[in-house]
């Protein structure tokens, strides 16, 4: 069974100004990464979240701007988001190490990159094969695509063995 894609309203997501106050006052910024972080940035994702998302966010970076924004604590990435890169439009994927979890920097992330999305002039976005979906469907208004599932990632390649 397929993750299904989620629908969202851009021109109704909350303001992301009290998230970033909130996260700046616990020591995490948000931020786009800037070209010279881009190998740091890709293989951090390969380690926390495997190859498919690095490549994702690989893409991010042949954008100008930059289609990914970074939560760094520390000096050190705890967590990113992806847009307009698997497609025109969509959101993701996005990633919180384990740790960081639970502080709302995933939420923020969210909204920032949905923020971005907006930016660039979409009035729709998609969340492509969305996990937690209970997650989306609170924080933004969400709403389940009817028949997405598995949308796009439907005939994805198997990663063959090199030996």
């Amino acid at each position: 069974m397929g993750l299904p894609d989620l629908l969202v309203k851009l021109y109704e997501l909350p303001a992301l100004g009290p998230e970033q106050a909130r996260l700046t006052r616990a020591g995490i910024k948000l931020r786009p990464p800037l070209a010279f972080e881009k190998r740091a940035v890709v293989d951090w994702v390969n380690r926390e979240f495997g190859g498919e998302w690095a490549s994702e966010c690989e893409v991010a970076f042949t954008k100008q701007p930059v289609g990914c924004i970074i939560a760094v604590q520390n000096r050190k990435i705890i967590g990113f988001a992806c847009y307009d890169v698997t497609c025109k439009g969509f959101f993701g994927p996005m990633g919180v190490t384990a740790d960081a979890r639970g502080q709302g920097v995933g939420r923020a992330l969210l909204l920032a990159g949905l923020h971005g999305l907006a930016a660039m002039g979409y009035a729709y976005a998609i969340i492509g094969g969305a996990g937690p979906v209970a997650f989306y469907q609170k924080t933004v208004g969400a709403i389940e695509i009817e028949g997405s599932e598995p949308g796009i990632y439907r005939d994805r390649l198997v990663a063959s063995d090199p030996t």
